[in-house]
């Protein structure tokens, strides 16, 4: 990646036909859950050179490459996405200032959406006052389950009953869109501590539920764990009825799949961060270890902070490196991405459609969106998706 950040002209050129957002990383937490393999540190690892108070004007200065790097192209940003780590571990003023200057440097669209992680004990309804005042028009909490011994397993450290709290005060403070996270089987998880789970994020009034299958990194305290036997490794089948649980619940409550992970009570409650995304749209990582696309071209971050900060404090792009995607890796990445969402992939775009034919007849695609030229999951197509994708690419 050269020190300047430039991208090839065939990227920048076509900048503006497409969606752009922001994605802005913050890779702090107070302690590592078990299962989390993201990039991120606690006080005791960040080491020298990295602080926590300096990273909002850090974070500012890579915007501001951000838009030398990209010229005077009309960008306006669609959708902001601050992730982590824990976002507001940092001061609300700081994620605002943040936003500020996207704004001033790009300026966001109108009805722009602006979101932000947080852990449910890392906020309260003062912090929440600050972002809705401050432009943040989403919130997404981190529940992941009800029951206390399942966070246990997953380290995580709020107590069960804050996730339902913390909705209500994110509605008091003037967020309309509210999305909770849940983990689906992890070891020592029932059926039972699902559905209670999946009835307790119901039941606390988010618009948007977000819903994953634990998966087992390599290098984290829970792969450890499962290695040495201390807990079971969580299984395929198990999981899968867990989904099929989620669909039952969410439905019944009135959420819609949109994304095989990701349920909504209706269009305007989906996560259009996570859709621009899956669209292919271009959209500019901010913070260490952060990815970035613009035009078939994607680079990524240096991933420690200290590492980051020096990097911008001497005028140099904190990218570490780049790939230039070929038109067939962006088909393919095309398929991967879109046949996970409930519009569908376009049927005539498929690579192998003998393939796409033998899945509508197991079962596995919609017979009328796929009589109208798209390919679009069944539910028992959702838990075969992975698979599904790799026999049509």
């Amino acid at each position: 990646m050269p020190s300047s950040g430039a991208l090839p002209a065939g990227a920048i050129s076509t900048l503006g036909t497409r969606p752009f957002g922001f994605y802005v990383h913050v890779p702090f937490c107070v302690t590592r859950c078990g299962y989390c393999d993201f990039n991120t540190y606690t006080a005791s690892e960040l080491g020298p050179g990295a602080s926590q108070r300096e990273y909002a004007d850090t974070a500012i200065d890579e915007v501001r490459l951000a838009r030398r790097v990209l010229g005077d192209a009309d960008l306006p940003v669609e959708t902001v996405f601050f992730g982590g780590g824990t976002p507001t571990l940092l001061p609300a003023a700081d994620l605002v200032r943040i936003l500020r200057v996207i704004d001033e440097e790009f300026g966001l669209a109108p009805g722009a959406e602006v979101s932000t992680e947080a852990n449910p004990e890392s906020v309260g309804p003062a912090y929440l006052a600050a972002l809705a005042e401050g432009g943040f028009t989403r919130m997404s909490f981190g529940m992941q389950s009800a029951r206390p011994h399942v966070l246990a397993v997953l380290d995580r450290q709020h107590t069960p009953g804050r996730a339902a709290d913390v909705v209500s005060e994110a509605r008091q403070a003037g967020f309309e869109h509210v999305n909770l996270d849940l983990i689906y089987a992890t070891p020592g998880e029932s059926d039972d501590d699902w559905r209670a789970s999946l009835e307790a994020a119901i039941e606390a009034g988010p618009d948007h539920v977000s819903a994953y299958s634990l998966i087992v990194e390599e290098g984290t305290r829970l792969a450890t764990r499962i290695r040495r036997g201390e807990l079971p490794m969580p299984d395929d089948d198990v999981a899968a009825d867990r989904y099929l649980i989620a669909e039952e619940l969410l439905g019944a409550a009135g959420f819609s799949w949109y994304e095989v992970s990701n349920w909504a009570t209706g269009e305007s409650a989906r996560c259009r961060h996570n859709l621009l995304y899956w669209n292919s749209g271009d959209w500019w990582g901010v913070g260490p270890g952060a990815h970035s696309h613009v035009g078939g071209t994607r680079w990524w971050n240096v991933k420690h902070p200290a590492t980051y900060a020096s990097r911008l404090a001497e005028g140099v792009s904190p990218a570490h490196a780049r790939e230039e995607l070929s038109p067939g890796d962006r088909a393919v990445e095309r398929i991967m991405l879109e046949l996970r969402l409930s519009s569908g992939f376009p049927l005539a775009e498929v690579a192998r459609p003998g393939e796409a034919a033998r899945a509508l007849s197991e079962g596995l695609l919609e017979p009328e969106p796929y009589r109208d030229g798209m390919a679009v999951l069944t539910l028992r197509g959702r838990l075969l998706a992975d698979a599904l994708i790799r026999d049509l690419t």
